[in-house]
């Protein structure tokens, strides 16, 4: 679950941490009306999920609620990068001295949290990362160590913040990391954590995603409501409980499970084509789950052909096609089928898959042969 930059400075203000007074408008005069109660320099902010606001238009400052109204005026209906505004976030106007860059997420490889603090705050991180590494200080953290003051100020010295934020930084940061691990997050970001003229360090901005699969131990969480997504293939998912992610290539992708899905994923790469989703189907393949992930990908114009790539474990394969073959009955297909099948019962699952087989069910014996299949159907990138 991604938070719009409000649902984060929100869920930042249950740990503690500073965030700048602020109100949610969704019209003009709601708008206007968080400018006049906050009182005036205010700044004007879109609220979408996607980088790059402030160079759409999307972040204005306003002196007086003429401005106000004018730039909410402006913003509200706006596209940016394929995203409607239709919230505003009002806030006090800040002033900046410094800003640095703060986050909390989960390094897999290295099976260890991992914080990354930059005195190069208010850009993209990757920019960072690319253009100057030596500018991150990283931290791995073991969750059953935590992270201690000692070792917090010890980072902090490391990415040379101004000694005149340290103290903030500190106080924030172990506060950041307690909204991460008992937040159940899996990405905690403030970019750009700023040192004000004041002396105050404080969030200007949030980014946090949560992890859905803990979603029962937080009754909180309602309160935030039900995210919904500009992608149109993404709402249709959502609707039907799918877990998808729309991307921009040709090749729709149905896998059962997340490390498969994305092995599926580089497996069509690496042949030549693009993938136009992530979809993970889960541990079943019954035909109700496979109807809905098929219109949901039928959905996109820009799919040519899909791959369905299935391991059956506790589903036997006969079951898995017989899923299948049930479920495309349901929808009317625009692009050709592929299926890989393997796992229990692999060879009896094929069997059916290809006794109804048309032109617009092809079966590969394995992930690879599925892919090039695929990839050819689709004319290739």
């Amino acid at each position: 679950m991604d938070l719009f930059e409000y649902q984060g400075k929100q869920y930042f203000a249950r740990f503690d941490i500073p965030v700048p007074n602020g109100g949610v408008a969704d019209t003009v005069d709601e708008a206007v009306a968080h400018a006049e109660h906050i009182g005036y320099p205010v700044v004007v902010k879109a609220q979408v999920q996607v980088g790059g606001r402030g160079k759409a238009g999307g972040i204005q400052l306003a002196n007086n609620a003429d401005e106000a109204r004018l730039h909410a005026g402006n913003i509200l209906g706006m596209d940016i990068k394929g995203h409607t505004v239709r919230r505003l976030w009002i806030e006090e106007a800040s002033q900046i001295q410094e800003e640095y860059y703060a986050s909390f997420t989960l390094d897999r490889s290295a099976k260890l949290y991992l914080g990354m603090l930059s005195a190069q705050g208010g850009v993209e991180i990757e920019q960072v990362a690319a253009e100057s590494p030596q500018a991150i200080a990283r931290i791995h953290i073991n969750p059953l160590d935590g992270l201690t003051e000692p070792a917090c100020r010890e980072w902090v010295a490391q990415a040379k913040l101004n000694p005149a934020a340290t103290a903030g930084t500190v106080s924030i940061l172990l506060k950041l990391y307690r909204a991460f691990e008992d937040g159940d997050a899996d990405l905690v970001e403030i970019n750009p954590l700023i040192l004000a003229q004041d002396g105050r360090v404080y969030a200007l901005d949030a980014k946090v995603t949560l992890d859905d699969a803990a979603a029962y131990r937080h009754e909180e969480w309602q309160s935030f409501g039900k995210i919904i997504s500009e992608d149109e293939r993404e709402r249709r998912a959502q609707e039907r409980g799918l877990q998808y992610v729309g991307l921009d290539g040709s090749i729709g992708i149905m896998a059962n499970g997340a490390g498969l899905a994305m092995s599926t994923l580089d497996v069509v790469n690496q042949v030549g084509g693009d993938a136009a989703n992530f979809l993970d189907i889960g541990g079943g393949s019954g035909a109700d789950v496979v109807r809905a992930a098929l219109e949901v990908i039928n959905s996109d114009p820009k799919v040519k052909a899909i791959f369905i790539n299935v391991f059956g474990g506790i589903t036997r394969g006969e079951e898995v096609a017989a899923g299948i073959i049930e479920g495309m009955q349901g929808v009317e297909l625009n692009s050709p089928v592929v299926v890989r099948l393997d796992g229990t019962n692999a060879e009896e699952g094929r069997a059916i898959l290809a006794a109804n087989a048309t032109n617009m069910l092809y079966v590969e014996p394995t992930m690879l042969d599925g892919a090039r299949k695929a990839v050819a159907l689709a004319g290739g990138r």
